[in-house]
């Protein structure tokens, strides 16, 4: 099963697809926990029976792999766009925290799940490895913007990478699509703010 914008699960009953469950599924799992969420009260929320889930999921584990890897994929396409993997690496490390800010935004739920995640299932720890797959594209971006001249050598570019995205992911705790805030805007001024710290002085 895949959810990249569209579903392809699966339909159950009219106005059920797996992308509609899955929304709520996550909306749960942010609102209680994960353990504590049952596919009964998935299934009250939704106003469908049990089966009527299995009928796009085997289990809920299920739902927590797809929500999480929403959230991972597009993270990691923003890794290969083009103004990530081409020209200067201060340049591609911007893209990559504009980029990243953009899915927190459009992902807010799924990537607030992920950053709650900690390990106590295979599935939490297979995300939690691809999170720091992502770390090390970030810090290894720093680094080479270090090795170019354009990133300040006093700080460890693995400390500067999680100074940088624990920036981004605090926007969890306050951000909300609907206060009047885009997410161009929203970029602008954590670049303006973190990247002036980051740059090498001439």
């Amino acid at each position: 099963m895949s959810l990249s914008g569209t579903t392809t699960g699966r339909r159950g009953r009219p106005g059920h697809s797996l992308g509609s469950l899955l929304d709520v599924a996550v909306a749960v799992f942010n609102e209680r926990g994960y353990e504590a969420t049952s596919m009964d009260e998935l299934a009250a929320r939704l106003g469908v029976t049990k089966s009527a889930i299995y009928h796009h999921v085997p289990s809920k584990v299920d739902l927590l792999r797809l929500a999480l890897d929403r959230a991972l994929d597009a993270l990691f396409a923003v890794t290969e766009e083009p103004g990530a993997t081409t020209g200067r690496a201060i340049d591609r490390l911007e893209h990559v925290v504009r980029g990243s800010v953009r899915v927190l935004a459009a992902e807010l739920p799924s990537v607030t799940l992920l950053l709650r995640v900690r390990g106590n299932s295979e599935v939490e720890r297979a995300a939690l490895d691809r999170r720091r797959t992502f770390d090390r594209i970030v810090t290894d971006l720093v680094r080479a913007a270090e090795e170019q001249g354009d990133v300040r050598p006093d700080i460890d570019p693995a400390v500067t990478s999680r100074l940088l995205f624990g920036t981004v992911n605090s926007l969890i705790e306050w951000y909300r699509t609907d206060g009047g805030l885009s997410a161009d805007d929203l970029a602008d001024a954590l670049v303006a703010t973190t990247f002036q710290g980051l740059r090498a002085r001439p």
